[in-house]
Parts: structure tokens; sequence; C-alpha cells
């Protein structure tokens, strides 16, 4: 394992072009400012009207027949020593995809609408945007906030794009809504002319000769708005990496040894760690890499606190911890990884994807007293016997971090599902910070007795599997609940099956009796991506993030919402997008909703090339007076089409085909 730590200043980078608006964005924009808190900031959805679905008790459905494509096990379920190696080289590239999700749906638009789509308006007076809900534009802009996104793609050109790109997915900028993906305006004059068909972080690391693209899955802790500044990216040649924005590009970096081949990726609630399926093609065998993860303020190097080269002196970054932290809640904005080690899985040679959740509530970091604010830069140096104390026993911080958490990998190719048990992980590594010992933490590094130490150091904190579940058709996503009461994990299987599994209470532990099947809902054939639901138009009773679901199901080509009842045992689609602009959908993202409803979601649609918006409820501003477009309580509603609640907000063109999208508002 290599580890690479460097940095570039992202903001010399952007030229004079953009400096006013860019006063706008460096200044919390998306996060409306950078000493903001987070605990009241969740919009409040607003809307009328009726759900409506199919009943969904538990079915049974027939298992798969298509063949898989780049099939890399026999007709005895062995693993296929050559066809293993060859797939695993390709896995960022057409045939990977192919493995992966298979194949489009034929193209027949018979019956499907064409859905209403806004003009574009012009930003040109304060920058290269467009915008086309709400207006007219106003010199204020207002609580302005954007939402971001980093898609994983596979390049038409290695040598001009690397596959990891930045687009604009939404924006409240002076009294407009913006809801047609495009450029991120604030690079428009950025580093190498990419303007964000390349990401900044990735092309950093292209310059330090670490990779040349190829992302093979792309991860971002998802929730509450305001916790997820990066995201990490796997790619094809084991390199794992930092994926940021103009506000938060901390670049960060390991490399993994060249027989382990990364296949999916995931992170915890908080961006405590990174988990990252692998292909062992030495051994045959799939595992499970464990990576810490610590955030750190913006362009901070997290070995040396004080300013030295290109490097900022620590300071206050949205209340980030002032001391570098792995495996601790933080920002997002991630300044330090190590690779811990390894996790077996037993019966389980070739995983494809990965889910993971700990089962906090991020709003469990924030600080009342502070109106709000993450509580890392009130409660830094841990090093203070005072502050370290009370995070322990009956202290005020006690229940302010995850202990316990539970990852899902699933395997395609063997119809498998381990479940994997993080409590020994956290219960160590907090008991380090947090108990009475030496303060052992300060040795930051990358050796095995440095901190975090690595589980060849210290294997009793080593992450264990507590079931492996055969499943009678093919996994081909995988999803859980955040926080809440009721804690699920959700697979979705190739012939259009969503089957939903208990785990127990997953903050204080899960147990291999927790792991049952509860029920099943019928879905879309071919789902090949399951989205966190961040708002709902009609429905204010549930919480979204644990009780709906966004699928995009490529064998149907339209993406559904399906509900699940408060239980979490049975669930029905409430609601469906069809458009004749859709071609292949073969990932689904829905945006965050920060001060505002937007109610956006995005479709990496692989075959056709690009990434398209829809809007399927009312945009609602901040309340600001009569003066400002798309006020409380009807807000800017959907234009339908025959019907259909539901209105296209535009397509970017991708120089490749999308197969993955991460979005979260900016800080």
């Amino acid at each position: 394992m290599e580890v690479f730590l460097f940095n570039f200043s992202y903001k010399g980078a952007l030229l004079a072009t953009v400096v006013a608006s860019a006063l706008i964005a460096g200044c919390g924009g998306g996060g409306g400012g950078g000493g903001g808190g987070f605990a009241a900031l969740g919009a409040t959805a607003t809307g009328t009207g009726t759900a409506t679905g199919t009943s969904t008790t538990p079915v049974t459905q027939s298992s798969a027949t298509t063949p898989v494509p780049n099939e890399v096990i026999d007709s005895s379920g062995a693993i296929a020593a050559d066809a293993y190696k060859a797939t695993a080289a390709a896995f960022a590239k057409d045939a990977g995809i192919a493995y992966r999700y298979g194949n489009p749906a034929a193209v027949d638009n018979t019956g499907i609408q064409t859905l209403f789509q806004r003009a574009d308006q012009s930003m040109s007076a304060y920058h290269a945007g467009t915008w086309q809900v709400g207006g007219p534009l106003l010199a204020d802009a207002g609580l302005y906030s954007t939402n971001q996104a980093h898609i994983g793609f596979v390049p038409d050109n290695i040598s001009v794009r690397m596959g990891v790109g930045d687009l604009q997915i939404s924006a409240v900028d002076h009294n407009t809504f913006a809801q047609a993906p495009q450029l991120p305006w604030q690079e428009a004059a950025a580093w190498d002319g990419s303007a964000g068909r390349t990401n900044y972080n990735v092309s950093t690391y292209k310059t330090a000769g670490l990779t040349n693209g190829e992302p093979v899955a792309v991860a971002r802790c998802g929730g509450r708005t305001g916790f997820c500044a990066e995201s990490v990216v796997a790619f094809q040649n084991g390199l794992i990496g930092t994926a940021g924005t103009n506000t938060a590009n901390n670049r960060s970096s390991v490399k993994l040894p060249a027989n382990k081949v990364p296949t999916g990726i995931a992170m915890t609630n908080n961006s405590e760690y990174a988990l990252v399926t692998v292909w062992d093609t030495t051994a045959l065998k799939g595992q499970v890499a464990v990576i810490s993860l610590a955030g750190l303020c913006n362009n901070c190097n997290p070995y040396d606190s004080a300013k030295n080269g290109s490097y900022d002196a620590w300071y206050d970054w949205w209340h980030e911890w002032m001391g570098v932290y792995p495996g601790l809640p933080n920002m997002g904005n991630i300044a330090f990884m190590k690779v811990l080690g390894y996790v077996d899985l037993p019966g389980m040679n070739a995983p494809t994807e990965i889910a993971v959740t700990t089962g906090f509530d991020q709003f469990g970091t924030s600080l009342p007293e502070k109106n709000g604010e993450f509580m890392g830069q009130t409660y830094s140096p841990l090093t203070d016997a005072a502050k370290r104390a009370s995070f322990s026993g009956s202290g005020s911080n006690a229940n302010r971090y995850a202990k316990a958490g539970v990852a899902v990998v699933i395997s395609k190719s063997e119809k498998k599902a381990a479940f994997i048990d993080l409590k020994p992980l956290f219960s160590y590594v907090n008991g380090v910070y947090f108990g009475t010992g030496p303060t052992e933490f300060t040795n930051l590094g990358q050796a095995d007795n440095q901190w975090p130490y690595t589980f060849a150091n210290k294997p009793q904190q080593t992450p264990t599997v507590i079931s492996t579940v055969a499943l009678d058709d093919r996994p081909t996503a995988v999803r859980t609940t955040l926080f809440g009461s009721v804690h699920r994990a959700w697979i979705a299987t190739e012939s259009g099956s969503l089957r939903i599994y208990g785990l127990g209470n997953v903050p204080t532990g899960t147990v291999a009796a927790d792991v049952a099947e509860k029920g099943r809902v019928a879905i879309g054939k071919n789902p090949t991506s399951l989205a966190i639901s961040k708002i709902d138009p009609e429905n204010t009773s549930i919480e979204p993030l644990n009780q709906q679901v966004l699928v995009a199901s490529r064998g149907e080509r339209k993406i559904q919402w399906v509900r699940f009842a408060s239980d979490g045992n049975s669930g029905s689609v409430v609601r469906n997008l069809q458009d004749s602009r859709i071609v292949d959908p073969i990932a689904v993202e829905d945006a965050d909703n920060f001060a505002s409803n937007n109610m956006v979601l995005s479709v990496a649609d692989y075959a056709g090339k690009k990434v398209s918006n829809y809007r399927y409820g009312s945009v609602i501003f901040a309340n600001r007076g009569g003066s400002w477009s798309c006020q409380p309580p009807g807000g800017c509603p959907v234009q339908p089409t025959n019907g259909v609640n539901i209105e296209f907000g535009g397509s970017f063109a991708m120089e490749g085909k999308p197969f993955q999208i991460r979005t979260a508002n900016v800080p």
C-alpha cells in the first residue's frame, strides 16, 4: 500500500473572470456561510396530492436466465481464473460495466411521453450559468445554494478526460432556480481548461503520476445536508482518492496493491471510513478494504498545523476538528487516509457492490448550545483531558459519534449477500480516543504501529462477517437505511425484486439472528441503482432518508420511488418517471434541499451519454417576502404533462458514458 499527500492551490487557479461571484460561493456557496449550524437547516417538504402505487406483499419472482456478460464463474459456480482476471482488468471499461450492470434495454417509446421542459435563461449579468425557474433576476443573491455532483464515466478518449467530472445539478441564485445540469460556473476558467469536465482533485493525481483515470466507483456519505463535502473515488489501478469542489478540495489518496482490484466503494454516515470491495487476482478471492478517513480544514496539511508551502495554517472550516482524528465523524473534507487492512469474505470471491450504515444521525454531532454547529472545533484538541472525558460515560458528548455499523456486500455472479459487523472497529477506535489511556492517537502515520493502527498491529478491531445469505436471483444494487428506529438493507435483484433485510439495532450492534428477509417489493427489471430519497412532494409525514428509496430500472428505462411501511417490512412503488428522452438509465441520484425545496433528481444515462435532471415537486425558496419568487406555501410548481407531475430540467452531454453520480450541497 502506498499513500500520497500533496497540495496545489486551487484558489489561485480560478481566474479573475469568476472572482466577483466566487465570493458568494466561496463563503458558504451552498451552505449559507462558514459560521452556520446544521441542526435547523433541513428543508420542510410541502405539497399536495395523493401518491399511487402497487401493493407489495412479499412476492416470488423467477431468477434471471440471461447470461452475465464477461462472466467469471463456471457452470459449477467456481471461479474461472482467466475470466476473473480479465474482467477484473476491465472493470472501468465498457466490458466491466456490462458485467456489473448488464446491457441496455431496447429503446421503445410507445406510450412514453415527452415531458415538459422550460427554456434556459442567461445568468450572464453575474456568471456563465443558466436558470429555468423563478425570476426576474435580482441584484441580491439571496440565500445562495448549489448542489454539485461528481460523475463517474467511461471516457470517449482517456487521454483527454479521466472519467471523473463535475456538474452543477441545481442552484438557488439571485431569485432564480437552475434545474438544468451544467458545468459549475465557478470552474469556468479553471486550472486546465476543462471547466469541470475533469474534476480538479483527479487532475492533480494525473499530474503526480498516480493514475490516468478510469474510475471504477464513486462514493459519498449521504443523509443530512452539509456533512458530505467530498466524494472518494476508486480507480482501476487501485488508487483511492478524493474528489472535491471549488470550496472543499482536500487531496488525499492511498494505493492498493496491484493484485487488489477495486470493484465498489461506500462511505460511512459521517465519513469515518471508506469501504472498498476488491477482487484479489492472486488468491482469487473477495475482500473488503477498510480505509480510515479524517476531515480537516480546506487546503490544510494533516501533518503540520502551521502554514507551509502552499498549505494554509489550520483554521475554523465549518467547525471541523482542529486536529487529525481518523475514524471520528467529520465534515467530509478528507485530508488523511490510511488502509487499515482487509476483511475476507468467506464463500464470496467476486463482490460487486457495497453499502454501509452506522445507524447514526449526522445531526447528532451538532451542538444545540452553539446553534447547531458541528462539535469538532469546540472540543479540539482531544489531548485536553476534560474535552476527551466529555465523550465517555455520561459525558455531554457520549452520544455524538457512531459506535457500530453494518456493511452489506453483494456478488452478482455468486448470487450472495454478505453482512459485515463494524462494531469491533468502532469500539476499538473510540476506546483509544475516549478512554483513559495515553493519547496514542497523536502519533499519526502510515506505519502499522502508527495511528490509526492497522489490523496487522491490532487485530481485535478487524470487522467480522455476521452472515452470508444465498439469493435466488442475481443482486444488482444495494442500499441501507441511514438512521432512525428501523434499520434495514435493501437488495435489488435482476428480475425486478427489492428484498428487504432486517439489521436489528445497528447503533448497538447487529447479530446473525437480526439478518433476515422481511419482505419484497416488485420493481422494474434490471435495477442497477438505488439512491437515498431526500424529500417527497406529497407526503411530509415520512422521513424519506430512511423510508423511501429511488430505483433506476435499466431494464425498463424508468425511475421509481419505493416507499416503505413504518415497520420497514413492506413497501410499494408510489411514483414512476418515464420520459422519451431517457435512453439508458443506469444510475439515479436525488439532490439535497438546503434552506429551500428543490426536488430535483439526476439520471446517469449510459448509452445516451448524458446526465439528465427532472423536477418532481415545487421549488420553494426560504421566505424572503413578496418581491421574491417561489415563496411559501405554493412556491413554483411543476408544469405537468398530461397529469404527470414531473418536468424535464435539461441534459448535459458527457464526453463518455456516465455510470455513477454522487451529489451533495456544496459547503
